[in-house]
């Protein structure tokens, strides 16, 4: 699919997304190469309708109320390569090309680095960058996890 400034336009499609009864939906993020899970998120409907429109990730942050750009704060944007809805039309997928390959504000490749192993969670992916390197200067509330 070709995310394109006219898809945006049409709103449609926002129309069939089932939200909720707070007016989101769950956004789960895949690298579109590699289709690894990136992130777990939240969209509201301009959230959503930005990142068709910006061609970029955006989300709605539920613990700082406001609309967040992937990576304007990291760096680390998600370039947006698709956009799908699933059957029951309450869950969307992100398909990103994810710039400098961290999507974690742990500073790991994906925010789903730790596997069930033996009845404990191991974790499986190491830091790629120190999130104090990452975030310098920025304050923790910031930082927090959609």
């Amino acid at each position: 699919m070709k995310v394109t400034a006219e898809t945006a336009l049409a709103k449609d499609w926002l129309n069939q997304v089932n939200w909720s009864n707070e007016g989101l939906v769950p956004v789960i993020t895949q690298d579109f190469k590699t289709l690894r899970v990136l992130t777990h998120a939240w969209l509201n409907r301009e959230a959503l309708a930005l990142a068709v429109q910006e061609g970029r990730a955006v989300y709605w942050s539920r613990s700082r109320r406001k609309l967040w750009r992937k990576g304007e704060e990291s760096g680390h944007v998600q370039k947006l390569h698709g956009v799908f809805l699933d059957c029951d039309g309450d869950t969307v997928c992100y398909m990103v090309e994810q710039v400098g390959g961290i999507a974690c504000h742990t500073g790991r490749e994906s925010c789903f680095y730790r596997r069930l192993d033996g009845g404990q969670w191991q974790t499986i992916d190491p830091v790629l960058k120190d999130p104090e390197e990452i975030y310098a200067g920025k304050h923790a509330a910031q930082r927090a996890t959609p």
